[in-house]
């Protein structure tokens, strides 16, 4: 909602279309304010710009096969303190997995003949006298 409105602010202005969208002036401002002062951000926020480097270096340095536990068991081991649902958490925003061990999951598929056949078979006219 932010995006259309930054889109759309230098034809319409901010105020008419918050007016319109169900967000309010003030919320709008504060967001753009945020995104433009990095202190402004939450101290959640401000700590997950510091580790996403340093969970994606962590990450690169073992070969890119470190899932979450073993990041953050890494993390713990050069002394940065960090919970495991937080390297959970960023390890997803970052788009970042661990290998899997055994076999790749097979997904079945349908078949296509049985599909034709069984709307065949629905198609076919009902009628309950014999004969």
């Amino acid at each position: 909602m932010i995006a259309f409105i930054d889109d759309h602010r230098g034809a319409h202005g901010g105020e008419p279309i918050c007016k319109v969208l169900p967000i309010a002036p003030s919320t709008y401002h504060d967001h753009a304010a945020r995104r433009a002062d990095l202190a402004k951000l939450s101290a959640r926020a401000q700590r997950d710009l510091v580790l996403k480097p340093e969970i994606e270096r962590v990450f690169a340095e073992n070969f890119e096969v470190y899932g979450a536990r073993k990041v953050w068991r890494q993390m713990n081991r050069k002394s940065i303190p960090i919970a495991r649902c937080t390297v959970e958490r960023l390890m997803a925003d970052l788009g970042l997995r661990g290998v899997i061990r055994g076999k790749p999951v097979r997904t079945t598929l349908r078949h296509t003949h049985l599909d034709a056949q069984s709307s065949e078979t629905r198609m076919r006219p009902f009628s309950t006298l014999a004969g």
